[in-house]
């Protein structure tokens, strides 16, 4: 991450002083969207470019698994946490199995704690897009070389 560069991470929390908390901690080391539900969530991912989501599990209408497994489709490429006051084994495997979640991580969080793992998993976004690029290269050059062998055989 650079200065010119910052990490994207959007928090979606229904409980607005965990929203508060959060951007406080963190505005100055990310850019920081927050939501209060899934709906409002989603809006801001089709607004943004999020490389981070991290959402809390227990919400009205929408469980924070079931946001993340949703937005999969759409939006595969963000790392997402799933962060929760509560310990919920099942919510761990499904987060894990249904979510694609990076890391759980439990409430009240550690700031430092936190902002390693979000530094962590941005590595890992920058990373998995590095690759993606490198091999939509590798397959164009690859047609090119097709093609070169083609005209050299005919």
């Amino acid at each position: 991450m650079s200065a010119d560069n910052p990490i994207n991470v959007l928090y979606v929390d229904d409980e607005v002083h965990n929203l508060s908390a959060f951007k406080a901690s963190f505005r100055r080391k990310f850019n920081i969207f927050t939501a209060e539900s899934a709906v409002e969530g989603r809006k801001i991912l089709e607004s943004e470019l999020i490389q981070i989501i991290i959402c809390d599990q227990r919400m009205p209408g929408m469980t924070g698994i079931e946001f993340l497994e949703s937005v999969i489709p759409d939006y595969p490429e963000p790392i997402r946490f799933l962060l929760t006051g509560y310990e919920d084994i099942t919510a761990v495997i499904d987060a894990i199995n249904k979510g694609e979640v990076y890391k759980y991580i439990q409430k009240p969080w550690n700031d430092d704690n936190l902002r390693i793992n979000i530094e962590k998993a941005f590595e890992i976004y920058s990373l998995r897009k590095e690759n993606k690029e490198l091999i939509e290269s590798l397959l164009i050059v690859n047609k090119q070389l097709q093609f070169l062998l083609r005209q050299n055989l005919l």
